[in-house]
């Protein structure tokens, strides 16, 4: 049986990549995506899916309560994969305004919308699926046990604050109102067409145009990083099989220190130079065109106020309950990252004209 499914933040980073996998294993399903188009959406991600007669795009607000209701009300919204937010940590400590709104106001609007349309129509068929992260739990310690549902929250920036109160809402809307919901809590996320201010493309387009590698503090913070396709799979399973009211940690069980990462994707990237004389004609102001290692950009800068000193997520509950398991390496993921960046100039240079 098909599904309406309504995608916030479809034009994102990881909003795109699950609308592109959702597509292809259920292209019978029809999606509706919801986007504002912020700096960090792009239209250009989905434009393949546009004339297909059950997928539609709708640039707007997930704060407008008018739209929203309009959007259940017109679509027969069965399912909902709330991917919307304000995510950048360092963009949250500047201006914390729009994370607030974004984060709680939105989504409390969805679920006033979703509740409202649901109860009137009384569907039972119906789920909320809110997506969310490993820093609404805080830092950990250097030798402490990862992350696990059960983890005291502790949220350290704006962004993750506004982040923890979206989940509770979420909660709240499950064991107050019978709302079907369930949430997933996931690590840092890589892949294609992540926006270039996060570390792995900023890293990587910086190489390219010889530009500094900034490092925060030492570089020894540490994360656990989930390539984009993983955590799409594991979405998907949750949306099969999870137990309504339930979090489902997703994480890629691969701890890394940032300064590791970076050292990774310099030696990648020297790589494809030397494979590729071409490279060298691009990006005449890399360090790689002259034969030199990229390495030599790493540079250390002051450290962001209240850095998280580490991350990591016990994923064992997905695991056990609904099969999970991690099917990409870093070291491929990574690779293949650098890849797609160089076979899609175009699109990175795009958006960082616009900026």
């Amino acid at each position: 049986m098909s599904n309406n499914l309504l995608i916030t933040g479809g034009a994102g980073f990881i909003g795109t990549n699950f609308v592109r996998y959702w597509r292809k294993k259920y292209p019978d399903d029809h999606m509706i995506i919801l986007d504002s188009l912020t700096y960090a959406g792009n239209k250009i991600n989905l434009q393949s899916f546009f004339d297909q007669d059950n997928f539609d795009f709708i640039e707007g607000s997930i704060c407008d309560q008018n739209l929203v209701n309009g959007i259940f009300e017109n679509n027969k919204i069965n399912r909902v994969v709330h991917f919307a937010a304000e995510s950048h940590v360092d963009r949250s400590i500047e201006g914390p305004d729009e994370f607030i709104n974004t984060n709680i106001i939105g989504t409390y609007t969805l679920l006033k919308s979703a509740y409202a349309c649901w109860r009137n129509r009384g569907t039972s068929n119906h789920l909320f699926h809110h997506v969310s992260t490993d820093e609404v739990y805080g830092s950990l310690e250097a030798t402490g046990p990862p992350f696990s549902e059960s983890s005291t929250y502790k949220p350290s920036s704006p962004y993750s604050a506004s982040k923890a109160a979206s989940d509770h809402l979420v909660r709240s809307y499950h064991h107050t109102y019978g709302l079907k919901t369930t949430t997933s809590n996931c690590s840092n996320n890589y892949g294609a067409y992540q926006f270039p201010e996060k570390l792995i493309p900023l890293c990587l387009i910086n190489i390219l145009n010889g530009k500094p590698l900034p490092i925060y503090g030492d570089g020894t913070q540490i994360r656990d990083w989930l390539h984009v396709d993983d955590h799409c799979r594991g979405i998907e399973l949750v949306l099969q099989r999870g137990a309504y009211g339930e979090t489902y940690n997703i994480g890629g069980d691969n701890e890394r220190k940032n300064l590791d990462v970076v050292t990774l994707i310099c030696k990648i990237v020297n790589e494809f130079f030397a494979q590729s004389p071409e490279l060298r004609h691009l990006f005449p102001d890399s360090p790689c065109a002259k034969g030199a290692d990229s390495n030599l950009l790493v540079t250390f800068v002051k450290d962001r106020l209240g850095h998280d000193v580490r991350y990591a997520i016990d994923a064992s509950k997905i695991k056990r309950e609904l099969g999970f398991s991690v099917s990409i390496s870093f070291e491929k993921g990574i690779r293949d990252t650098v890849k797609w960046y160089l076979d899609n100039q175009d699109w990175w240079m795009s958006i960082l004209g616009r900026e």
